[in-house]
């Protein structure tokens, strides 16, 4: 029997591409549609009779950036993130009907690594009613998912403003009922990016980011000077205020500057892995930059890339660019063990069916 393994990443599911007839500006996954027929593909033809494993790789949902009654929170309890995930799973029934009926075949299964705009998957509450929701039994990876010699994490850990604290993912210390423990890049994105994306919606949209600090500063001079003094501010508010829930320092402020960390480059993360003799394959998320990298032989990197909209101010790919990467692993004969099946990896580009018109999304 064939064997397959789909690995996605950063779909960034919000509450819908209407609320009450309204474009909701918010929502960046605009595919619900092409996402169904992807998993129709992979379930049906000459995929009918193989195992496939559907393998979310973090920030699947974007709860960071969904609201609770009107207001976008960093005290996320366990209530409140169940209740913004069923608006999620809501405003999407196309998506989510593709995935229960997926689900129901018990030849497919589906795994979920927990990234960092999903935070909120850590919580039990969560994981249930997603499995009821797709009538499945998803396993859940609050960090890496690991399987013959296929090494499997969102990315967030590699660097240090969204690195989470796997001794303490929730905190319960004099509250009156346990929060997330958001990292530094959680709180930067709601009380930062977000006022933001409210004028500017496209500001975490943007590659290369020094590119577009250059843009700015030519084209829109003065909202770009006001932003990097309100930038500086934050970041020296944040690393002198006292607040029980956190306590960054200046200097580990000071590392996620020199880390870039906004949009960092994992590739030296996925090298150090890929020197564990045990690991033949490291597959990342995060970045929302598709990647294939071979540093030896038998030895790959690849990223999966995200299934939103970008724009590349690079010259080589200059313009709004969407493409629906994903990484297929299927399990070939091993030309060195002939008796044995070893995986490897390619990465994908989903085009979806023909489509004769379809909405031009504009945010």
């Amino acid at each position: 029997m064939r064997r397959i393994k789909l690995v996605i990443s950063d779909l960034h599911f919000g509450k819908g591409k209407l609320i009450d007839g309204a474009t909701n500006s918010l929502e960046e996954f605009l595919y619900d549609e092409q996402y169904a027929e992807f998993l129709n593909y992979y379930t049906s033809g000459e995929f009918a009779d193989a195992e496939v494993e559907l393998i979310i790789n973090g920030d699947f949902f974007n709860f960071l950036q969904v609201d609770y009654r009107g207001h976008f929170l960093t005290v996320i309890t366990e209530s409140i993130s169940l209740a913004v995930l069923k608006d999620i799973v809501d405003g999407h029934p196309i998506a989510f009907d593709a995935m229960r009926k997926f689900a129901q075949d018990p030849k497919h299964k589906i795994t979920y690594v927990v990234g960092n705009h999903d935070q909120c998957m850590l919580w039990p509450s969560c994981q249930r009613y997603f499995n009821e929701a797709l009538n499945a039994q998803i396993k859940y990876r609050s960090i890496v998912y690991f399987f013959d010699g296929v090494h499997i994490e969102h990315g967030h850990m590699h660097e240090a403003a969204n690195r989470i604290d796997p001794r303490k993912f929730f905190l319960k210390k004099n509250l009156p009922e346990p929060i997330l423990n958001l990292p530094f890049g959680s709180h930067f994105f709601v009380d930062f990016v977000l006022r933001i994306k409210e004028s500017r919606p496209y500001v975490d949209k943007v590659r290369p980011f020094q590119a577009f600090v250059r843009w700015g500063l030519l084209n829109d001079t003065l909202y770009t000077l006001k932003t990097m003094f309100l930038l500086v501010n934050f970041f020296f508010k944040t690393a002198f205020a006292r607040n029980p829930r956190h306590n960054w320092t200046l200097t580990r402020i000071l590392q996620i500057i020199k880390e870039s960390a906004v949009f960092p480059d994992l590739e030296v993360s996925a090298e150090k892995i890929l020197a564990d003799e045990r690991v033949h394959t490291v597959i990342f998320g995060h970045t929302h930059v598709y990647m294939y990298r071979q540093f030896a032989r038998n030895k790959e990197y690849f990223n999966t890339g995200t299934w939103t909209e970008l724009t590349s101010l690079d010259i080589t790919s200059l313009g709004k660019i969407t493409k629906l990467t994903y990484v297929l692993i299927d399990y070939v004969q091993s030309s060195d063990t002939p008796t044995t099946e070893r995986p490897r990896g390619r990465l994908k580009e989903w085009k979806g069916y023909h489509r004769v018109e379809t909405d031009v999304d504009v945010a």
